[in-house]
């Protein structure tokens, strides 16, 4: 028995009922149609709001997943709330979903507190949402077990985001890993300006300069709430060979709501490398 680390969001962010949230899950990835991708998937960009409103969104990031077969899966999000703390781990040794657990890579963790040389500080039971939010979807797409290295990202340096980055690469140049990225886009601003504000950010992502992302953000010209977290991965994926990101959804809560006065941005996307 694993010490698991039990869902706060279940029931809310998305659904309890393992059979409705299979479902569900699996009709966003049908639903998904995907371009012609030429390249081996290194690493996805996907939202992380409530199923409802951002699903369709993470579908498409999602869908590209189904032919491959990774041991090991990192998760890198924001965490919304307030820690000193730059980067965070669970304490607990697996997480728990609807569709059951999965088991966090200690090993791995291990390897890439070693190369980091920065504290990755455990906790016990944390409310992160952005994280967990993508793992019934991982669930469904990939057809294999794999583990889990989760990391909770609050430091918003491009220094040390570059550092992480760079540690990360050399923990899964021998390894057969994937990279998940979390992240929303802009928050609160009318369809018109999100849309303005969130494409800004995509064109950043897509540019495969980490720099400009949080050069977006000083500036004003676009949002992500995970955008050191997609920093991060792109400077892991760069170095892992990756050499493009793919733009592949865009939309606001305001398709979902009707409501388009006030909006949160998603985004999806993959990150590849030429075979």
């Amino acid at each position: 028995m694993l010490d698991t680390r039990p869902s706060p969001i279940a029931g809310r962010w998305y659904e309890a009922n393992p059979k409705t949230l299979a479902a569900s899950i699996d009709s966003y990835l049908n639903n998904a149609l995907l371009p012609e991708l030429k390249g081996e998937v290194i690493a996805v960009i996907a939202p992380h709001a409530g199923h409802i409103y951002s699903g369709q969104v993470a579908g498409y990031a999602f869908a590209t997943l189904r032919e491959i077969q990774p041991d090991l899966v990192v998760i890198l999000s924001p965490y919304h709330n307030y820690s000193p703390h730059p980067f965070l781990v669970t304490a607990h040794q697996a997480y728990a979903t609807p569709l059951g657990e999965i088991e966090v890579d200690r090993s791995a963790l291990a390897e890439l507190q070693t190369e980091l040389g920065l504290p990755i500080t455990a906790i016990t039971k944390d409310q992160e949402h952005s994280l967990e939010i993508e793992l019934p979807f991982l669930q469904r797409a990939l057809k294999n077990e794999f583990k889990l290295l989760p990391i909770m990202v609050r430091a918003e340096s491009p220094k040390i985001a570059k550092n992480f980055g760079d540690a990360l690469a050399n923990v899964l140049k021998n390894k057969n890993a994937l990279i998940v990225a979390s992240t929303d886009l802009s928050h609160f601003h009318d369809s018109r300006t999100a849309a303005i504000l969130d494409h800004e950010m995509l064109k950043r992502f897509g540019s495969f300069d980490p720099d400009s992302i949080f050069e977006a953000e000083q500036t004003e010209k676009g949002f992500a709430c995970g955008h050191a977290a997609v920093a991060s991965m792109l400077w892991a994926a760069k170095s892992l060979g990756a050499d493009k990101v793919q733009t592949l959804k865009y939309a606001t809560s305001g398709d979902i709501t009707g409501d388009h006065t006030s909006v949160v941005g998603y985004g999806a996307a993959v990150v590849l490398k030429k075979i």
